[in-house]
């Protein structure tokens, strides 16, 4: 891939998550040059921030779908 070419947006938060360990595996090993390295690290920052929208969004659609009727479990064998 061309130095100027952006990496695809992954398909989903599962796709991501594993670019993203692959990834941080990679570069754990220690067998990376600098530059990869760096353009891994970026990836990872890019990769981190996908996954972080896809959590808030649903925790958003979960605060919407709950809305208030949330309540404490009560278990009746008392």
């Amino acid at each position: 891939m061309p130095k100027s070419a952006k990496p695809p947006v992954p398909a989903s938060f599962d796709a991501a998550l594993a670019e993203l360990e692959q990834l941080v595996g990679a570069m754990e090993g220690g067998a990376l040059p600098l530059e990869q390295l760096l353009s891994g690290y970026q990836r990872g920052a890019e990769l981190l921030g996908f996954c972080r929208e896809r959590l808030q969004s649903v925790e958003q659609q979960v605060k919407l779908l709950d809305e208030g009727t949330l309540k404490a479990w009560e278990d009746g064998s008392a």
